[in-house]
């Protein structure tokens, strides 16, 4: 179990939380929710021990606790089986230190001593069976025997993920920690990850930007809100749900008591220099107890995210005959034929590094394709939202200077509306852009797409830097969006909620489908990866 009791965390004059006292229990699995800035991570390092609180606050956790290393190229010079040994600290020191003393010609009494020590304690930590029990995790997620001995920098960065999945279980940790598991992931190894977790059985926080793994996966929501947190029972819908029932029935009780309060002040009004002075008194008293309840402002905010276009395009929108591109001799795509109309909005899936975002860069012309040609219709413009967007806005403005290059002939005032509705409100608009978040960035991006009115917007990967309430946003805007619209996306219910087709790349081919994903799954079914050797 971990006991948190009376914690804080505060930079500067800004609160996170404050004097947070909450428990987390065996064989439950927390997602940790809060918007962009609210101190998710924050409060996960403090939970695991990287951080300490601002006060005096205490934490108990267990002993054995797994975290899950966010930089997947750390390892990139180590053998994989080696990395995963090295969740177990403790053992990996020892076996270094061991090993060191080994290679020593002579040994001092000293030294011959300290290695029986190091002895003992490689037996204690049942060090003698690492290398096959990491072997088993390792073909459990997916990885055969003939690969353990190879370099991490030989995987692709999905596996390079269960690796340090695997590195985090090794020492059979207690409490399991991960912050964005699902970044970098595709479909299958998403759905392979949510059959892992559900099988844990230590207590697992978790934070997502992924509502349906969020739904699928967690017992319990614990939410930063109100300078506070609060554990909630089920997904995230249902904690959704129960944060608006709770507050409507506040609402509710203080509208009526508002109700109440003014009938007795109008008597009060009425009968206070009369003869009723003991009643006066009595719903003076009654006026006092009925005081409504404070409804605390929530830190929760939603981007307001419409997408217009201004020149709509004739029913043809793209013709793409006989399309191919290889990269280094691996076939991405061979002979693609596509037609697009107006108005299809086209979810791009497939596994990583199959050839996706290659698709798109032929598309607009940023790639050369191999073969084939590809034919936009009369009057197309598109807006285009890059995976790695960071050089897109370059240091050395505002927000709202950067915004404003864009439409040179509209004046602040209009773009200090679509910047607020992005929540770059008042001096927000005014931040350098060089002092960008990840989610800041994205959201200026996208209100560059919404004042440029195109009639086509494309985005690859959109969801990977936004909070829940903007990936709900965005998925509201595409869906009310009249024209084309291309999406690379891991996000189920982005996907799900958004696309009328989907064009999925598959070991056999890409495939179009003329449906949505739903539709799709009924057909084509997840990878099913092995699931042995979890602890």
């Amino acid at each position: 179990m971990i006991v948190v009791n009376e914690v804080s965390k505060a930079y500067g004059s800004r609160t996170l939380f404050d004097n947070v006292s909450v428990k987390f229990s065996p064989g439950n699995r927390y997602g940790l929710t809060g918007p962009n800035g609210a101190g998710k991570s924050t409060f996960m390092k403090i939970l695991s021990g990287e951080l300490e609180p601002s006060n005096r606050g205490t934490i108990t956790r267990p002993q054995r606790i797994g975290v899950l290393k966010q930089d997947q190229y750390a390892y990139d010079n180590e053998r994989i089986i080696d990395t995963v040994m090295m969740g177990n600290e403790l053992l990996w020191n020892t076996f270094k230190e061991r090993d060191a003393l080994c290679e020593l010609p002579d040994l001092t009494e000293e030294q011959m001593n300290r290695l029986g020590d190091l002895e003992s304690i490689i037996a204690d930590e049942n060090g003698y069976m690492a290398e096959f029990e990491a072997g088993e995790i390792l073909r459990g997620i997916g990885i055969p025997d003939e690969q353990h001995e190879n370099l991490m920098s030989s995987l692709p960065i999905d596996f390079k993920f269960r690796v340090l999945l695997a590195q985090a279980l090794f020492a059979g940790p207690q409490a399991l920690f991960l912050d964005e598991p699902t970044n970098h992931l595709d479909l299958d190894s998403i759905h392979w990850l949510e059959d892992f977790l559900q099988d844990y059985d230590g207590t697992l926080i978790v934070i997502s930007h992924d509502r349906h793994f969020l739904n699928s996966v967690c017992t319990h929501i614990a939410d930063i809100d109100y300078d506070t947190i609060i554990i909630y029972p089920g997904g995230y819908d249902d904690m959704v749900e129960h944060k608006l029932q709770a507050r409507q029935t506040i609402e509710n009780e203080n509208r009526d008591k508002a109700k109440k309060i003014a009938q007795l002040q109008e008597f009060v009004s009425r009968f206070a220099a009369g003869q009723r002075s003991s009643q006066v008194q009595s719903r003076r008293k009654e006026i006092a107890r009925l005081a409504p309840q404070e409804l605390k402002r929530s830190n929760i905010q939603r981007p307001y995210i419409r997408f217009e276009q201004e020149k709509p395009m004739g029913r043809e929108v793209l013709e793409v005959e006989g399309l191919s591109k290889s990269f280094d001799g691996k076939k991405l795509f061979e002979n693609l034929r596509l037609d697009i109309n107006r108005g299809e909005k086209i979810a791009i899936i497939g596994g990583n590094g199959v050839g996706k975002t290659t698709l798109i860069r032929c598309l607009i012309g940023e790639i050369e394709p191999d073969a084939g040609k590809v034919k936009w219709g009369d009057n197309a413009a598109w807006s285009y939202y890059p995976q790695d967007f960071h050089s897109e806005i370059k240091p050395g403005s505002t927000a709202l200077e950067w915004l404003n290059q864009f439409m040179v002939d509209e004046g602040d005032n209009l773009v200090r509306s679509v910047l607020g509705r992005m929540l770059f409100s008042g001096d927000e608009a005014l931040k350098a852009t060089e002092a960008l978040s990840g989610g800041e960035t994205a959201r200026l991006l996208m209100a560059r797409m919404m004042m440029l009115k195109n009639p086509i917007l494309i985005f690859d990967e959109p969801t990977n830097h936004l909070d829940l309430e903007a990936v709900s946003a965005l998925g509201d805007g595409l869906s009310q969006f009249p024209g084309t619209v291309f999406v690379v996306s891991h996000d189920r219910d982005l996907i799900s909620d958004v696309a009328t087709r989907v064009i999925s790349f598959t070991e056999n081919g890409v495939i179009d489908w003329l449906d949505t994903y739903p539709e799709y799954l009924k057909v084509h079914k997840f990878k099913d990866f092995a699931r042995a050797g979890k602890k």
